[in-house]
């Protein structure tokens, strides 16, 4: 089997928000939190909400639309279609790619479902150029997928006080084998099964279905952590220092080093958290965009902060971007872009 050396590039990404807000005022009412502490700690100004029709594949089938109409192209030519959005989903145990890949006209295409919680852009964007390069008839590749997990905050659980970021939204990328523009270069990915059980829903699979009798009780499908202390004192020694390490690792397995990185399209966490990542990597603010109007959409973060960049002119042609995130689980990831048609170094 030979391995294809040609550039793998975005063609084009697409996003896909819903009208609702919630304000930082409307989530310090329903917690009972401090307004400023919403807003100032855990950065959050407002974040978009699902409305009755947002659902999660639907989310995802109108950014995967945007994609394929900013690209130009006919739908028939996608060879791929990966699902990146949640588990989370209109129905569950249902293969969501294959009603995107069907919605979107990709009829030459075969699809599969793609499941990292939030790192799952960029463990599908490692996969995907894989994939492409291992197998000739694999030359374009949509990746699409909605998150709207923010049905599963209860705002009076103190527990997941960290996750009242999380919003709602659809994001999609289209990759073309031989693109020289916007060109994916490598990926680096840490997972730690010793987190795997310290965020779930407790209820609602086979350990603990869920059934009348937990729901007068007062159970819901909300996501908790048993041990909110112990998650904490274990995930403080090694989060930080893995986002730097799958941000180091990503750059230097494409030639770069830390100081050669012109913009972050990090995930929404609490500023402290994003301003930390940013002054380890010798980065400014201006360097990255904090996601404080839109909340955390789980994996479909850096595909918002790829656009946003964009627009706001801190991406610019030749740019070393790094997209970096990070998923309950829990796993952290990085992937290395070379923005435009490049430049000489």
């Amino acid at each position: 089997m030979s391995v294809s050396n040609e550039p793998i590039g975005i063609l084009s990404t697409g996003v896909y928000l819903p009208q609702p807000i919630m304000t930082a005022k409307e989530i310090a009412e329903a917690s009972g939190l401090p307004e400023v502490v919403v807003e100032h700690k855990l950065g959050i100004r407002q974040k978009h909400v699902p409305g009755p029709d947002d659902h999660s594949c639907e989310m995802g089938i109108h950014a995967a639309r945007e994609a394929i109409a900013k690209a130009g192209i006919d739908p028939k030519e996608i060879d791929l279609v990966i699902y990146i959005g949640e588990e989370h989903k209109e129905y569950p145990v249902w293969t969501t790619a294959l009603k995107l890949q069907h919605e979107v006209g990709a009829v030459n295409a075969w699809a599969f479902d793609a499941a990292l919680r939030c790192g799952t852009t960029i463990m599908a964007l490692k996969v995907a150029k894989s994939l492409m390069m291992a197998d000739d008839s694999i030359r374009t590749v949509l990746l699409a997928g909605g998150y709207r997990n923010v049905d599963l905050i209860d705002y009076q659980n103190p527990r997941t006080r960290f996750m009242f970021n999380l919003a709602a939204g659809g994001g999609a990328m289209l990759l073309r084998k031989g693109h020289a523009s916007n060109v994916v270069l490598e990926s680096h990915l840490i997972t730690d099964g010793a987190f795997a059980e310290d965020v779930i829903i407790p209820v609602g699979g086979t350990k603990m279905p869920l059934t009348s009798d937990l729901l007068n009780q007062g159970y819901g499908l909300y996501l908790d952590v048993p041990d909110p202390e112990g998650m904490k004192e274990r995930l403080d020694g090694t989060s930080m220092a893995r986002f730097v390490e799958v941000i180091r690792r990503a750059a230097e397995k494409s030639g770069w080093q830390l100081t050669d990185i012109d913009y972050l399209a990090i995930l929404h966490m609490k500023k402290s958290a994003h301003d930390y990542v940013l002054q380890e990597i010798g980065l400014s603010q201006e360097q990255s965009v904090y996601l404080q109007d839109y909340g955390h959409v789980g994996q479909l973060d850096q595909i918002l902060s790829l656009e946003l960049g964009v627009e706001q002119g801190k991406i610019k042609n030749g740019d070393r971007v790094v997209l970096v995130s990070a998923g309950i689980g829990y796993a952290w990831g990085a992937t290395a872009i070379r923005w435009g048609n490049g430049r000489n170094d």
